[in-house]
């Protein structure tokens, strides 16, 4: 019979004890001394455990774009749980995953018309790259394995999305377990050239070029992808610089090299379309995608890719299996119901459309911060933004960074939700805001600053 106390512990375990949970990118000692606690959520606001309304600025983690608890999304999660809660996809099937990936590949632009499911971005990022490799051996270039990635990308956290990302504090404890074959090219961003862009920066379209040289070092015959983020977000929204996308692209095709979008952040309407691709006019062979392609209701990655790359795996006997891979909750029933309704509730209530009308607005709005204390740089692009700060004198982890020290304001005395990394305070909200909100939103972020030292 077990004991419902722990050898060492000094009593019975609570139900509400916060110290079990090893929380993920989270000051683990910050928090359970000071926690932020989010108990409920509806339309643009958190209730948290104080009674509070919180307005959600950042849309989750850059996913509930449709706004938070969407009656008709709960209603297709709920209604699918009783019909049908779980079914396997490895040589099953079930109509809900069919159904959402014919109308989510509907979305994508050009030829990409086929779709991986898995349960995540960072899984989506490991299809992808999976898919690219495998791809390059079945139309004969075994040789093609290495990957591009580039400095400052986020592609999750698995040891692939790790391996191509380009952030060090994310690769420095797992430098050892780290992918063979990868290379990195040098991110977008220049302060000094680049500071108090309005959307795409006009400098910084020759660092494309940066790729071109990587390839003659490895060779293009070794490189079987460059994978990249339209707009890099985790890293404090860079918006790429004018020409810079379609010198890449332009690169990619020269040599023979798929190009990979990872827009688990970018797509679904979080730049007014339903990808970056569409945005910024430039097709890649692979999109990654997650977050706001459900509405963050229930765990879901796609990769979509071309169909002349669907094709190629398919030139075996019938019988073999084209690729060896997935999860077990790949397709799941209830994040493809999820999906389905999202997708609709999108183009009933023009989110897309409403998204790209408040582009300027959001800009502007942001951009009259510009005069505030500490703020040297803002960037903003469709409904992504953020506010960096001169770091001072701080000296983290010891100390708070100064953006640590405004989004904690923000929370327990503006009442307000955002994101930090680093010395940025970036910002992403649910597509349902109104511009009297988006203003709140940048009066709240004055005056918090006006108490940072």
């Amino acid at each position: 019979m077990s004991s419902s106390v722990k050898p060492g512990s000094s009593g019975p375990l609570k139900p509400n004890d916060l110290e079990a949970h090893f929380m993920p990118f989270t000051a683990q000692r910050q928090f359970k001394r000071k926690p932020r606690m989010l108990t409920s959520a509806k339309g643009m606001y958190y209730s948290s455990d104080d009674g509070r309304q919180i307005m959600d600025a950042s849309a989750g983690m850059w996913c509930v774009n449709a706004g938070h608890a969407h009656p008709k999304i709960v209603a297709a999660i709920q209604k699918q749980a009783a019909e049908l809660d779980y079914a396997p996809n490895f040589s099953f099937g079930h109509p809900v995953s069919f159904k959402a990936a014919s109308l989510l590949c509907a979305e994508m632009p050009s030829d990409i018309d086929h779709v991986f499911f898995s349960n995540s971005g960072s899984e989506a990022v490991d299809t992808a790259i999976k898919i690219a490799i495998a791809y390059q051996r079945a139309r004969g270039r075994g040789t093609k394995t290495r990957i591009i990635g580039r400095e400052r990308g986020y592609h999750g956290v698995n040891i692939a999305g790790i391996s191509v990302g380009g952030l060090g504090y994310n690769r420095q404890v797992f430098s050892g377990a780290l992918m063979q074959g990868v290379d990195h090219i040098h991110h977008t961003y220049n302060l000094s050239e680049q500071a108090f862009s309005r959307l795409q920066p006009e400098w910084g379209a020759h660092l494309a070029d940066d790729l071109e040289r990587r390839i003659l070092l490895h060779d293009a015959e070794n490189i079987a992808a460059v994978i990249i983020e339209p707009v890099p977000g985790s890293t404090g929204v860079l918006p790429p610089p004018k020409g810079y996308l379609e010198k890449i692209s332009a690169i990619c095709t020269k040599y023979d090299i798929l190009l990979i979008f990872d827009e688990v952040i970018t797509a679904w309407g979080r730049l007014g379309r339903a990808t970056a691709a569409e945005y910024f006019n430039v097709m890649p062979d692979i999109i990654t995608s997650a977050k706001g392609i459900n509405n963050a209701t229930v765990p879901l990655g796609a990769t979509f890719i071309r169909r002349s790359i669907y094709d190629a795996f398919m030139r075996g006997g019938e019988y073999g299996i084209e690729f060896m891979h997935g999860y077990t909750y790949s397709g799941h029933p209830l994040a493809c119901a999820a999906a389905l309704a999202t997708l609709e509730v999108y183009k009933e209530e023009k989110l897309f459309e409403r998204a790209a009308n408040l582009e300027k607005k959001w800009s502007e709005a942001l951009h009259s911060l510009k005069d505030a204390p500490h703020v040297v740089d803002i960037r903003t692009i469709g409904l992504m933004g953020a506010v960096e700060f001169a770091p001072g004198s701080r000296n983290p982890p010891q100390e708070m960074s100064r953006a640590m020290e405004v989004f904690d304001k923000m929370f327990f005395e503006q009442d307000c939700v955002l994101r930090f990394t680093g010395n940025v305070i970036a910002m992403s909200p649910p597509l349902i805001i109104s511009e009297s909100q988006i203003d709140e939103i940048v009066a709240k972020l004055r005056k918090a600053l006006a108490t940072v030292k």
